[in-house]
C-alpha cells in the first residue's frame, strides 16, 4: 500500500492560511451580523466596526485561526484524500485518468467534514467570542474587554464553563460540516470535470471558478446551522441560555422570524468565492 500522503496535509495547511487572511474581515462582519441584532446590514456593520475599533477590529481573533487552520484544513484535505484513496485505490495523481464516482467523493467529503468539525470546535469558539467583542483598543479608565486575547479566552472559558465549555456548539458544527463538505467536494469535482478534457489537469481558471462556486454552494446549505452554531457558542454570556440546538432554533425563529436562518448569507457567499478559489488553486498547485 502507498504511504500516507503527507503532502496533502501540507498543501491543505498553506492553502487554508492564504484563504483565511483574505477572508477574515468578512468573517468578522458575518459573525457580528449572526449573533448581534444591532446592525442594519453588512455596510452598517462594517462602518461601525471601522469607526469604533479601527481597521484592526476586522482582524479580531485572527491569530488563533491562523494556528488552527493549519490543523483543520490539513485534517480536512488529508482525511478526504485518504478516505478517497481507501475507497478507490487511486492517488491524487491518478484521479484525473480514473475519476472516482460522485458517491465516493461525497462520502470522503462527509467523513473529512465530520473529523474536521471536532478539531475545529474549540478554535472556532474562541474566534467567535473574540470577534464578538465590540470594545475598541483599551484606553486608560475605559471598559476592559472580557477577553484580552485567545489564550486568556481559553483559560477563562475553562474556569467559568469547564472543559466542556470549549466544545460549546460542536454538535451544531458537526451537523453543519458533515453534509456541507460532501457537497463542497462534489460541486468542485463536477465543475472541474465539466470544463476539463478527460485525463487532463484542470486549468487555473477552472480551479478558481470551481473552487469559488463550491464555496458558495456549501455556504448556502451551511448558513442556517452556522447561525445556530454562532448563537450556541455565545450562549450563557449574556444570561440567555438555550437547552439545545432545537431550542435555539425555535426561540430564534420566534423572536426574529424565519429570516434569521439566512443572516449573513450574502456576506458568507461573497467571502466564500475568493477564499475557496484561492484555497483550491493553491492546494492543486502545491500538490503538483
Amino acid at each position: 500500500s502507498r504511504t500516507m500522503p503527507a503532502e496533502e496535509f501540507v498543501a491543505g495547511w498553506i492553502s487554508g492560511a492564504l484563504g483565511l487572511i483574505l477572508g477574515h474581515p468578512f468573517d468578522t462582519i458575518k459573525v457580528r451580523l449572526q449573533s448581534q441584532s444591532k446592525y442594519r446590514g453588512i455596510f452598517d456593520c462594517a462602518m461601525q466596526i471601522y469607526q469604533h475599533e479601527s481597521i484592526l477590529g476586522f482582524f479580531k481573533g485572527m491569530s488563533f485561526p491562523i494556528a488552527s487552520i493549519a490543523i483543520v484544513n490539513s485534517v480536512l484535505f488529508g482525511v478526504y484524500s485518504n478516505v478517497l484513496l481507501a475507497l478507490t485505490s487511486t492517488t491524487h495523481q491518478e484521479r484525473r485518468s480514473q475519476p472516482p464516482s460522485y458517491t465516493d467523493i461525497f462520502i470522503a467529503g462527509c467523513i473529512g467534514g465530520f473529523v474536521q468539525s471536532y478539531c475545529l470546535a474549540p478554535f472556532d469558539l474562541v474566534k467567535v467570542r473574540l470577534q464578538n467583542q465590540t470594545e475598541p483598543k483599551v484606553q486608560l479608565g475605559s471598559l476592559q474587554p472580557r477577553y484580552r486575547g485567545p489564550l486568556h479566552c481559553v483559560s477563562s472559558i475553562l474556569q467559568k464553563e469547564g472543559p466542556q465549555g470549549l466544545l460549546r456548539g460542536s454538535g451544531t458544527l458537526m451537523l453543519r460540516d458533515t453534509p456541507t463538505l460532501g457537497i463542497y467536494f462534489v460541486t468542485y469535482e463536477w465543475l472541474c470535470r465539466q470544463y476539463t478534457p478527460k485525463g487532463q489537469n484542470p486549468s487555473s481558471a477552472t480551479v478558481l471558478v470551481a473552487g469559488g462556486c463550491a464555496g458558495i454552494t456549501s455556504w448556502v446549505t451551511a448558513t442556517p446551522l452556522d447561525v445556530i452554531k454562532c448563537r450556541m457558542q455565545m450562549d450563557g454570556l449574556k444570561g440567555k441560555v438555550y437547552h439545545g440546538v432545537l431550542d435555539c432554533m425555535v426561540s430564534s425563529v420566534r423572536q426574529e422570524g424565519p429570516g434569521v436562518f439566512f443572516r449573513g448569507i450574502t456576506i458568507n457567499s461573497a467571502r466564500a468565492f475568493p477564499v475557496n478559489a484561492i484555497t483550491f488553486l493553491s492546494y492543486e498547485y502545491l500538490l503538483r
